[in-house]
């Protein structure tokens, strides 16, 4: 059985097929919001991070912005943000290697996905990776905010697919 922190592959199993919705982490912490929550934002696209910037409001502090995987890294291990909401694909690594890669070097906020794939491949990676969210960029008004109050909460969030591919 896969193990993510605390979960299982059966856990993630049941959430794509939707015999589950959200599962509450073991041990994760929950004071996270008794103060403004450190956020770094990564997309490749800018009205998107313009979007993101807007959506966010209290108790959300951007500390910074990037546009490709290398700066993620770069930004999160200088700034030390407690949540990264980042899309999947962008030039030179994908957010999922970048988390990856941030995880292997010992930081590891709290991870929100952005993406355009209603993939299953892709959603396992993300989880697999460390997400606590999936988000879809065709519900990013509708599915953000919630997204990142469940990942914050130590709950998995994920986007519904409009037909999930298998």
């Amino acid at each position: 059985m896969l193990q993510v922190r605390g979960a299982t592959f059966a856990m993630f199993y049941a959430l794509l097929t939707g015999s589950a919705t959200v599962s509450t982490v073991p041990g994760f912490p929950n004071d996270l919001r008794m103060k403004p929550i450190r956020t770094f934002l990564a997309d490749d696209h800018p009205d998107v991070l313009e979007k993101l910037a807007s959506l966010l409001g209290q108790p959300y502090d951007i500390v910074g912005l990037a546009s490709d995987g290398q700066t993620v890294i770069d930004g999160v291990q200088r700034l030390g943000p407690e949540l990264l909401v980042l899309d999947i694909s962008m030039p030179g690594m994908s957010g999922i290697e970048a988390v990856e890669k941030l995880k292997k070097s010992s930081f590891d906020p709290v991870v929100v996905f952005l993406t355009v794939h209603a993939d299953s491949d892709f959603l396992r990676a993300a989880l697999t990776a460390g997400a606590f969210g999936y988000v879809l960029k065709a519900r990013l008004a509708t599915d953000l905010l919630p997204a990142i109050e469940a990942a914050l909460a130590g709950q998995i969030f994920i986007s519904p697919f409009p037909t999930l591919k298998k």
